[in-house]
């Protein structure tokens, strides 16, 4: 069983930064690959990024990659997402998950955190 707990949500306006945490906790928890999606409400859940379990490879939704990075801290089995120059389109609950994969697809993640609200005001 893994943990994940994410923070660093927010309200910022258009343009700005903002990096979000999650914390992974539980057995073998340092072994997953880690991703982070998000919804907007009334919209499926989208991907976001994905990092690899040891950290080496990263995924990226096309749309995102040149603002968005995903990053990885072994020691303290914390996975960040920086957001750069935030758009009203960011707006959404972003969430990180856990898989033996790197994957895009919501269904290939076994284990989720509670969410964090992200909103950009324009």
């Amino acid at each position: 069983q893994v943990q994940l707990v994410e923070s660093g949500g927010g309200l910022v306006q258009a343009g700005a930064s903002l990096r979000l945490s999650c914390t992974a906790s539980g057995r073998a928890s340092s072994s997953y690959a880690m991703a982070w999606f998000r919804q907007a409400p009334g919209k499926d859940r989208e991907f976001v990024a994905a990092l690899s379990w040891g950290g080496g490879s990263t995924y990226y939704a096309d749309s995102l990659k040149d603002r968005f990075t995903i990053s990885k801290d072994n020691a303290r089995n914390t996975v960040f997402l920086r957001m750069n120059s935030l758009k009203p389109e960011d707006t959404a609950t972003y969430y990180c998950a856990a898989s033996l994969h790197p994957l895009r697809r919501p269904s290939d993640y076994d284990y989720w955190g509670q969410g964090t609200q992200v909103t950009v005001s324009s």
